[in-house]
């Protein structure tokens, strides 16, 4: 794992608001957010569902674009990204963890890991090492021949975050992680996040519904 920049500071929200307009009415999903997450560190969103922690997600990673305020992105203002510069950083930068796992059924343990790397600019062999050192940070190395059907949610999930580490993000970002697991494999997959930031100084924001 490297470090790809040396500034602790990650990304940013400043007063950002996001409005969604349906059927004449509107509803407000965040009003004037202030918030930062830097390297080395775990960020919890808590809070009810519907409180809105998805949808700032999506705003911190650029798939969505806030009614108002401003959105810094690796010491960038995000609305100064074109929409190439955005994809290489989903691709290079940015690992993502879904609570619904978004694995693909016809590949196995390595190929679901390996398919993320497909964009970056890394040669067959570097992604192949980097597949191989993502299922060992979770201790799943022994899983890689496995298809998604033959494994448990707790495994799936695992698979789900050695796919994010697979690429060295910078930025992790994980919604709903625990969501669908019991309360002790719920416990592995946050301490599993919280070492890739202390242990490799990268950022991740994990949003927790409470």
């Amino acid at each position: 794992m490297n470090n790809k920049s040396i500034t602790s500071q990650v990304t940013r929200l400043h007063r950002v608001s996001k409005v969604y307009q349906s059927h004449g009415n509107s509803y407000i999903a965040l009003k004037e957010i202030d918030f930062s997450a830097s390297r080395g560190e775990l960020s919890l969103l808590l809070g009810p569902s519907g409180s809105g922690k998805t949808t700032m997600l999506t705003i911190l990673a650029g798939f969505t674009k806030p009614t108002e305020g401003k959105v810094v992105l690796f010491e960038k203002d995000i609305s100064n990204y074109s929409s190439k510069e955005l994809q290489f950083l989903r691709a290079n930068r940015i690992g993502f963890v879904f609570q619904t796992f978004l694995l693909i059924d016809a590949l196995n343990v390595f190929q679901n890991i390996f398919l993320v790397l497909k964009f970056s600019n890394d040669n067959d062999l570097n992604k192949k090492q980097k597949t191989f050192d993502a299922m060992e940070m979770v201790n799943i190395s022994h899983l890689a021949k496995k298809f998604p059907s033959e494994l448990s949610n707790g495994e799936k999930q695992r698979v789900a975050i050695a796919r994010a580490f697979a690429n060295d993000a910078d930025l992790l970002i994980a919604d709903e992680p625990t969501a669908s697991l019991e309360s002790k494999q719920g416990k592995e997959i946050i301490s599993f996040l919280h070492s890739y930031a202390s242990k490799f100084n990268k950022c991740v924001v994990v949003a927790v519904t409470i």
